[in-house]
């Protein structure tokens, strides 16, 4: 049974655009190489938050932990 025609010309318009994937023009490609995925700020505060916590969570295990000084 053939496949309807819908179909057909959908597999006619995606088989040419096979060999076009991947190639992207170099003006576009350049465009893209600085930019990063999320800025420097987002970064810096994500790193501020995490060291941050850490060193709370450090300092709050020293006032916690018993001092022994040796008895």
């Amino acid at each position: 049974m053939p496949a309807p025609r819908a179909i057909r010309n959908r597999n006619k318009q995606f088989d040419k655009n096979i060999t076009k994937r991947g190639n992207v023009p170099i003006g576009k490609a350049a465009d893209h190489e600085d930019e990063f995925p999320v800025s420097k700020a987002l970064i810096i505060f994500f790193l501020i938050v995490v060291v941050g916590s850490s060193l709370t969570q450090v300092f709050n295990l020293f006032q916690r932990a018993p001092l022994d000084l040796g008895e």
